[in-house]
């Protein structure tokens, strides 16, 4: 196997095992603390939505630098504001709604971002330190 599918296959067998666990621990908390509140977002959407575009980011920059650019900071810096961008519109039916409890949503949408930006920023460092 090559060092670019093995990176891959290891970075997905992570990315899965922490998306698990956050998506469990968030469950859990949300079924206690916003029971009575309606949510505009199902969690499985929003954690959906961040394993797809954390795996599609980590995905170019592991093939770039296994292909032999090792100079991947403006692209890991473009991928992360068209990630910002994805993620935006991924709210604005949200923010154009009438729902009226618009915050519980963001914070459900924002805590997991930060977490899978934060792995997500590890496992290129990672990659970065291997060679």
């Amino acid at each position: 196997m090559n060092t670019f599918s093995k990176t891959q296959v290891e970075f997905i067998v992570q990315l899965i095992s922490i998306s698990l666990v956050l998506f469990g621990g968030h469950s859990y908390l949300a079924h206690y603390f916003f029971h009575t509140t309606p949510l505009f977002f199902p969690l499985w959407h929003i954690y959906l939505f961040h394993f797809f575009v954390t795996t599609i980011l980590f995905s170019v920059l592991n093939y770039k630098y296994k292909s032999g650019q090792k100079n991947i900071f403006n692209l890991f810096m473009g991928l992360t504001l068209l990630k910002m961008i994805l993620a935006i519109l991924f709210l604005v039916p949200l923010l154009f709604s009438d729902f009226e409890n618009k915050q519980a949503d963001v914070f459900n949408f924002f805590i997991p971002y930060f977490l899978f930006l934060a792995f997500e920023i590890l496992s290129v460092l990672r990659i970065l330190k291997s060679t």
